[in-house]
């Protein structure tokens, strides 16, 4: 099977210095994607300038796709993103997960039709993220040597950067377990984000669209594939978001889980398209 179009679709909100750092690790990769379409949700005019400056300096084309601040309407913004996407394989990234050269490859090598690829994370310290936003520290550019130093201080969580290349080839379990399922590190085929509908908007605030849309691609019939160690990325250490709405989303996902909810988001990826620039 050939590899395939990536798309990848970067999800931001005010913080251009991250975003910067994520696209820089986009430009690093062993595995060049086809475009990158940034998901605004509504950041002001200091990150459009950033994305500018940085367009011209990337080997892949950029696209900024911004809309209104209303609350935190990350799905939305992903959708309008993703319908003017070109490719046939779409990678969702958030814009403070930095990742390392094997991203885009590792994607390419896991996808298969008829599974979705669900990556994991690898938390840095707030050390460690100031180290990297502000005294051009790069640890995306370690070795082993310097990753297990990095352990043993607590900038990092886990020591999966140490292997991100080994298995990626070895053979992978089919799941219909949804749990930790996050947008941060996700890929699927592009038709089937169509055929769900992609992202239900009526998930408004912080917590649980990327789990609905998982339930909704089970439901229909796709397995989740995992990405572990093959698809890394660093999340850049930040306060946590506000959960205000996190108790209303559970019971929207809850309601999904119980089938109540369709597999197809009565509001979600063509309502949103029509509103895309």
């Amino acid at each position: 099977m050939n590899p395939p179009n990536i798309s990848v679709i970067v999800t931001t909100h005010n913080w251009p210095e991250a975003l910067t750092e994520v696209l820089r690790g986009l430009a690093a990769q062993h595995t060049r994607p086809l475009e990158v379409l940034i998901a605004d949700d509504g950041s002001t005019p200091e990150t459009a300038r950033r994305i500018a400056s940085l367009a011209a300096t990337l080997p892949f084309p950029l696209q900024h796709v911004w809309q209104e601040h209303r609350g935190f309407r990350a799905g939305r913004a992903r959708n309008r993103a993703a319908a003017l996407a070109r490719g046939d394989y779409l990678v969702f990234l958030d814009g403070d997960c930095v990742p390392l050269p094997p991203f885009i490859g590792g994607h390419a090598q896991l996808a298969e039709p008829g599974r979705f690829v669900a990556g994991q994370r690898i938390l840095l310290s707030p050390e460690a993220t100031r180290r990297w936003l502000h005294h051009g520290a790069r640890l995306s550019e370690a070795g082993p040597l310097q990753w297990l130093a990095a352990r043993w201080r607590g900038d990092v969580n886990r020591l999966a950067p140490l292997f991100p290349l080994l298995p990626a080839a070895l053979p992978r379990p089919r799941s219909k377990r949804w749990q930790g399922v996050q947008t941060c590190n996700l890929g699927l085929w592009r038709s089937d984000f169509e055929a769900v509908n992609g992202f239900d908007a009526a998930f408004v605030g912080w917590g649980h669209e990327d789990a609905d849309l998982a339930v909704r691609l089970i439901r229909r019939g796709l397995t989740r594939k995992s990405g572990r160690f093959a698809t890394p990325v660093l999340h850049l250490w930040h306060p946590p978001a506000a959960r205000d709405r996190a108790r209303d989303n559970r019971s929207l996902l809850d309601a999904t889980l119980r089938g109540e909810r369709p597999v197809v988001a009565v509001q979600g990826l063509r309502e949103d398209a029509a509103e895309a620039p």
